[in-house]
């Protein structure tokens, strides 16, 4: 195998590789850029016209995107898996992943579309080298035809999930969500998608508003340490994402008839450290809450108060820090026409 296939490894003990450039038998070529970003180039006449770019990590302990990442470079690099896709794959925060932890100092998915700019510290740094890193990717592809721009952020959830799969479509002014990526997303093994109704923090959310791509961020079941995800079943992502590289993807049925569709009711803003979240802590993402539920109090006799039927609860965190989102309200959403 490449040894430019080894970029988790080469990751978590903090190694720059020797050789920066390699070459597949068949002529794809490895380019490490940065730590934790290697881009992928196809041989020369087998590009499909796919941009793809893969990021995992930005929480270090969400180990099981982390370990299909790792397994889909393993592929490049051994000649088995053959790409006629551009790909920049980008292992997010490498010192919490040598850690073990979500993030060192400060999350980086709050810290995109300008926010690193009002931070400092490690986190704020990397945030903006991944968008250095995304931007020069998407806008440094080749020919003057019109490309495919696709971006999956992979994360695991903090707390279980009554839906263990599911992805979060960012919101851009003037853009419909789009039918085909959903067909997409469902035919990956994805049972559930939030649909986004403003501009947000996310690194999705950059990569969707900035740069255009298709992008989103997807929930893969609860986060665990490395080696212990034997309980996560990404096996139709895996082989969505295998049938991307190769340009073998199968024609999509955009019949979303499964496909379980949501949209944000509010966001529960934690203004002070007086807030309460009136929530058990280990309750699961997708949990519905009862009308008249007083779903936590802050300062000022601040109080919300579930009035929409059918909501449900995902991120709760009483943990954030003031003036950032301590969990989301979502009801069910109307079909897409």
């Amino acid at each position: 195998m490449l040894a430019l296939g080894k970029l988790l490894e080469l990751t978590l003990v903090g190694r720059e590789p020797a050789a920066k450039i390699q070459l597949t038998a068949e002529g794809a070529r490895l380019r490490w850029l940065a730590e934790g970003a290697l881009e992928v180039t196809p041989p020369a006449g087998q590009d499909s016209g796919l941009d793809l770019l893969l990021s995992a990590g930005i929480h270090g302990n969400e180990t099981a995107p982390i370990e299909l990442v790792d397994r889909l470079l393993h592929g490049i690099a051994r000649g088995e898996l053959k790409p006629r896709a551009r790909i920049l794959f980008l292992l997010g925060n490498p010192e919490a992943m040598r850690k073990g932890e979500r993030y060192i100092e400060q999350d980086i998915n709050r810290l995109f579309n300008g926010r690193h700019e009002q931070s400092s510290g490690f986190e704020a740094l990397r945030a903006c080298e991944l968008e250095r890193l995304s931007t020069t990717f998407f806008n440094q592809a080749p020919g003057d035809t019109p490309r495919e721009r696709l971006h999956y952020d992979l994360h695991t959830a903090i707390r279980g999930s009554k839906i263990e799969q599911f992805a979060l479509y960012p919101w851009r002014e003037g853009c419909q969500h789009s039918r085909r990526e959903l067909a997409r997303l469902k035919a990956a093994g994805v049972a559930a998608v939030l649909l986004q109704s403003k501009a947000s923090i996310t690194f999705s959310s950059f990569t969707y508003a900035q740069l255009e791509a298709e992008a989103f961020t997807l929930e893969l079941g609860k986060a665990r340490a490395f080696g212990q995800n034997d309980g996560v079943n990404l096996q139709a992502l895996e082989a969505r994402l295998q049938c991307l590289i190769e340009n073998r993807e199968p024609a999509l049925d955009e019949d979303l008839d499964g496909l379980q569709l949501f949209s944000v009711a509010r966001e529960i803003i934690k203004h002070s450290d007086s807030f309460q979240l009136h929530l058990q802590p280990d309750i699961e993402n997708f949990t519905e809450l009862p009308v008249g539920f007083v779903l936590a109090e802050d300062i000022a006799g601040m109080r919300w108060v579930v009035e929409e039927k059918g909501a449900r609860i995902i991120f709760p965190n009483p943990k954030v820090k003031n003036g950032l989102r301590a969990g989301i309200l979502v009801v069910p959403s109307p079909e897409l026409p």
